[in-house]
C-alpha cells in the first residue's frame, strides 16, 4: 500500500520488552528487545506499526527511528526494505482500516483469519538443556530448534526424547556453511525433521546448488522481499516470509503470492516481538504451509490485548 504522508502527523517510540529468560541462537544470546513503534494519526484515527530491527543487516532500533523520523512527506516506498518501512507500512494499513471502519483482513482483500497452530521455539543450547526445555514443550505440535553447527544432531535427538511426538522444524542459522549439506540433513531423517531453516550464510547460496537434501531447505536471511527469489529458486523448496525483512504486509502479500506462483512453500516468521507486530504476520500468515509466530511467547510479558496462545494454537482476542 503506497499512502503518501501529507495531512498525517507520524511519531515514533522505541520500547524495551524483557525476553522470558533468554533468546538463543547461534549468533548470541538476547534478554531484552527494543521494538519501533511508529504511529500515523489524521487529527482523528490513529494508526500503529511496530516493527524489530534487523541486527544481520546492520540495524538497530535507534537506526530504525531515526530513519522514520527523516522521511519527508511520502509514503513507505521512499524507505528501504526493512524494518524502519515495516513499521510505517503496517501502521498505514492499520489507520485505513480505521478509517473505513472495517478489520484489517478485509481492507486488505483477504479471507477472515482463523487460528492458527504456530511453531514454538526452542534456543540453542546444550543437549541436556535442550531436552528439558522440549519435555516442558511437549504438549504443543511444532517445535523449532535453533542450532549451532558442532554438535546439532546431539540437540535434535535430545528434543526428540524429550517431545517425541511434536512435529520438527530446525533453524541451522547459517551455522552448516562448510559442512555437507545433505550428510548433516540426512542424520535428521530420523527424527522426523520436516523443514531445515538456512543451512548456509545468505549471500553463499551456490553452495546448494546441486544439493538434493532429503529434508526440504527454507531460505530465511536469504529471501528478504521479492528481488531475492530467484535466486532462491531450485536451492530452496520454501522460503521464510518476516515483516520485518520484506519491509512490511504490503511486500510480504506480494512475495507471499510470487514465491506461491513459482513453486515455493511458505512460511511465516517473525523477530521477538509484541502482539502489535505480530497482527499483520498473522493475517499473511493464513495459508502459508509453517507458522513461526511465537515472538510474544518468547516475551516476560506481552501487551494486555495481544493474542491467546492455547496448546500451539493462536487466536486474537
Amino acid at each position: 500500500m503506497e499512502t503518501p504522508l501529507p495531512n498525517l502527523t507520524l511519531s515514533v517510540a522505541i520500547e524495551r520488552w524483557p525476553v522470558a529468560g533468554a533468546f538463543t541462537i547461534a549468533r548470541g544470546a538476547k534478554t531484552h528487545v527494543d521494538v519501533v513503534v511508529a504511529t500515523v494519526r489524521d487529527g482523528t484515527q490513529e494508526g500503529r506499526g511496530e516493527a524489530t530491527a534487523i541486527y544481520y543487516h546492520g540495524e538497530s532500533a535507534e537506526s530504525v527511528r531515526d530513519q522514520l523520523l527523516a522521511l519527508p512527506e511520502a509514503g513507505p516506498s521512499l524507505l528501504p526494505r526493512g524494518a524502519a518501512r515495516n513499521a510505517l507500512d503496517c501502521a498505514l494499513w492499520d489507520l485505513r482500516a480505521k478509517r473505513v471502519g472495517q478489520p484489517l483482513w478485509q481492507v486488505a482483500g483477504l479471507s477472515e483469519p482463523r487460528p492458527l497452530t504456530t511453531a514454538f521455539t526452542i534456543s540453542v543450547a546444550e543437549p541436556e538443556r535442550m531436552e528439558a526445555e522440549a519435555r516442558a514443550a511437549a504438549h504443543l505440535p511444532l517445535l523449532k530448534l535453533k542450532l549451532a553447527g558442532e554438535g546439532d544432531l546431539d540437540r535434535v535427538a535430545a528434543v526428540r526424547r524429550g517431545a517425541p511426538e511434536a512435529r520438527l522444524i530446525v533453524d541451522a542459522n547459517e551455522s552448516w556453511t562448510g559442512r555437507d549439506v545433505v550428510e548433516e540433513a540426512a542424520m535428521l531423517v530420523p527424527f522426523g525433521v520436516e523443514l531445515i531453516e538456512q543451512p548456509v550464510r545468505a549471500g553463499e547460496d551456490h553452495l546448494l546448488d546441486g544439493v538434493r537434501s532429503p529434508i526440504p531447505l527454507c531460505a530465511d536471511e536469504s529471501c528478504q522481499d521479492r528481488s531475492d527469489l530467484a535466486r532462491c529458486r531450485g536451492r530452496y523448496a520454501a522460503i521464510n516470509v518476516k515483516l520485518d525483512k520484506a519491509g512490511g504486509l504490503t511486500e510480504a502479500l506480494a512475495l507471499i503470492a510470487e514465491a506461491r506462483a513459482t513453486g515455493l512453500e511458505v512460511m511465516v516468521g517473525c523477530m521477538l516481538s509484541t502482539s502489535l507486530g505480530i497482527a499483520p504476520a498473522f493475517l499473511a500468515a493464513q495459508g502459508a504451509r509453517w507458522v513461526d509466530l511465537d515472538g510474544p511467547l518468547l516475551l516476560a510479558r506481552d501487551r494486555p490485548d495481544g493474542f491467546v496462545y492455547t496448546d500451539g494454537i493462536m487466536a486474537p482476542r
